[in-house]
């Protein structure tokens, strides 16, 4: 069975020979960043092992791990590695030379993925399972992604340590805002742990008529709206406004589908998530990545979709949910 912690040891064999480039290159910023991080998913579940037993030292030594990523963010010390013109020159030539082909590994990621979550529940020979039962969804991730480097090194034939080395590159390109989805998350875990989502609940039972379906709706579509954008990702925002709107109020006070205003919820947050400047990882470092003169530029250009399609999942979800 491919288990999760399996799909932890890549991420850190990955993360790991990130940290080896960038300290070859003498990058020392970064080599620490991406090494502390590589640790940190090596030693996962030695860590919730011993959290488990009692011992409070693995889960301290993993709270001062976030906070040196951040001295090491937050002072500058994390820096791009450069770019010449031969590789410039290198990759153009490349990139004419596969053409359309290079398109191929990118594709492989969610169509295998896909077809593999599909067909989980049939991967199974008696007790023995391809894919845990309670989550299928990341190894098939990881096993898509395994695929579709094999298929990219095939497309290129480049050799093993290309893909580590690539990898090794983009990881410094996007910088410390590759870790802003999981902090991100766990933030919003934290926020239902402490009662955030019953304060919310509490306040909007002030503002709004709660006997309103409509009124309970709007209002969990906007929430989503306004938290993702606060936090930076529908996933911290989730938790917070479905425990405190759409489970008390849309689901148990008026009956709602807790599928479809799950499901339209969190796309409504991602309408969220094309506003703001939080969500650095999609709308800032692009804009860095590609040098546009507006910072901000990527998210003047998704505005309007944001709006429509935050419009358009609202009333579905108030016309779906409640049939």
């Amino acid at each position: 069975m491919i288990a999760l912690s399996y799909v932890w040891w890549l991420a850190a064999l990955v993360l790991a020979a990130a940290a080896v480039f960038d300290l070859r290159a003498r990058r020392w910023g970064n080599a620490a960043f991406w090494a502390i991080i590589a640790i940190t998913f090596a030693a996962g579940d030695s860590i919730l092992a011993a959290d488990k037993a009692g011992n409070r030292l693995p889960t301290q030594l993993v709270g001062v791990a976030v906070v040196i990523l951040a001295l090491l963010a937050g002072l500058g010390l994390m820096r791009r590695s450069p770019a010449g013109e031969t590789d410039a020159t290198a990759r153009e030539a490349s990139a004419q030379r596969l053409g359309h082909r290079l398109f191929g590994p990118a594709l492989m990621v969610p169509l295998v993925t896909t077809v593999l979550f599909l067909l989980a529940p049939y991967l199974a020979v008696g007790d023995w399972r391809l894919f845990p039962a309670s989550n299928a969804t990341v190894p098939a991730l990881a096993l898509g992604c395994c695929v579709a480097v094999v298929f990219a090194l095939r497309v290129t034939r480049a050799r093993p340590a290309q893909a580590l080395r690539e990898s090794s590159r983009l990881l410094d390109q996007l910088s410390w805002a590759v870790v802003l989805p999981m902090l991100l998350a766990a933030l919003g875990g934290v926020f239902e742990s402490t009662g955030v989502g019953a304060a919310v609940a509490g306040l909007i039972g002030q503002v709004i008529p709660t006997d309103s379906r409509l009124a309970c709706t709007i209002a969990y579509g906007l929430g989503m709206i306004v938290f993702t954008m606060i936090m930076g990702n529908a996933f911290a925002a989730f938790p917070v406004m479905t425990g405190g709107i759409a489970l008390p109020l849309l689901i148990r006070q008026h009956g709602g589908d807790p599928a479809v205003i799950g499901a339209l919820g969190m796309l409504t947050g991602y309408c969220g998530t094309l506003l703001t400047p939080m969500a650095a990882n999609f709308n800032i470092v692009p804009a860095v990545l590609l040098e546009l003169k507006d910072s901000y530029g990527v998210i003047r250009m998704q505005a309007a979709t944001a709006v429509l399609l935050a419009t358009t999942n609202i009333a579905l979800m108030y016309f779906l949910a409640f049939r």
